[in-house]
């Protein structure tokens, strides 16, 4: 039996149908097979809890396994890479951290925030100023009068590699403070919870951390933290006041971004995202990373890559004026 023609005037809509047909059956059979979220850090570290905690979330929302893969190696590169050279086809994304934003700067890999389809900033973890529990200093600014008093490097800090965040957290509330960015001689650490350690055995004068990172130290009295940098006081530390509440207009979080290989279709971005966004808004998930002292963040994507592009500026800024920049 023949099919009856379609009146001339009725073909461009029809024909638009067939058009976007295959568009929305991409888009409804995503994801059809498991997903795989790349972190470039260990586990048990503060990038591979945000992600568990996440795909946890995530799971519920798709319906479909999501497997968290650590690639470690070349102090975040080796994963950053393996994001990034992914098949940019929705199964395998990643979390990035605020190093995309300085490996050029420091001459380190050819990454930055351009080498990724950046979905959203996830969590942010503010910097801290911690100090020695039973040491003289009771405030900030004590400790600023201490390194304006004193010479060149005779105090120290640490928290993470020569030009890692919480360097450059240290760096910009020295310039906050009017101060040259290596009045304090920076001892380069394996992490945050390390150097803890080390400032409560009095091998460093403070660690600029997150003090999430050594919350069991400060709540026994061995560590003391006498600001963080974040907009506003950690929920987990009400007592402690913010940078700005101590006098100094200078705020540092370090951050994480879930990203995907850069030419991902909008077919799969657009249905991902808002997987993702429902994930990430799950009363348990937002919960979780309160009770670890992250604090969660959801934006679209442009508010991110705009983010990201800003930040770059401030680390090169910075990592310049420390004599550590090198792209």
């Amino acid at each position: 039996m023949s099919m009856p023609l379609l009146p001339r005037r009725a073909l461009p809509a029809a024909l638009a149908g067939l058009l976007a047909a295959p568009t929305v059956a991409r888009a409804q059979s995503w994801p059809a097979r498991p997903l795989t979220i790349v972190v470039p850090w260990a586990a048990g570290g503060g990038a591979d809890t945000v992600t568990r905690v996440l795909a946890a979330g995530l799971e519920q929302e798709v319906r479909t396994p999501v497997n968290v893969v650590n690639r470690t190696g070349g102090n975040g590169v080796v994963g950053h890479t393996a994001i990034l050279t992914a098949r940019p086809d929705g199964y395998t994304i990643g979390l990035a951290t605020s190093e995309i934003s300085y490996f050029r700067t420091l001459g380190m890999a050819e990454i930055s925030p351009d080498s990724f389809d950046i979905l959203s900033r996830v969590a942010t973890l503010p910097a801290g100023v911690t100090v020695k529990g039973d040491g003289p200093w009771r405030s900030v600014q004590d400790v600023l009068a201490a390194i304006r008093d004193g010479r060149r490097g005779q105090y120290t800090a640490s928290g993470a590699g020569v030009g890692g965040a919480w360097h450059i957290a240290l760096a910009g509330m020295l310039r906050a403070a009017g101060m040259e960015v290596n009045a304090v001689r920076w001892v380069p650490s394996q992490g945050g919870a390390p150097a803890m350690q080390d400032v409560v055995a009095g091998g460093i004068g403070m660690a600029t951390c997150s003090p999430i990172e050594g919350k069991g130290l400060i709540d026994g009295g061995q560590a003391r933290c006498l600001a963080v940098m974040g907009g506003e006081r950690l929920a987990m530390l009400p007592a402690v006041p913010s940078l700005r509440e101590s006098g100094l207009d200078w705020t540092f979080e370090n951050w994480f971004a879930l990203v995907a290989p850069r030419g991902l279709p909008e077919d799969v971005h657009r249905p991902m995202r808002e997987a993702l966004g429902r994930a990430h808004a799950r009363p348990e998930v937002r919960e979780a990373l309160r009770q670890r002292g992250i604090v969660p963040v959801w934006e679209s994507a442009e508010a991110a890559d705009g983010f990201a592009r800003d930040y770059a500026r401030t680390a090169a800024d910075l990592l310049g004026a420390l004599g550590l920049a090198r792209g």
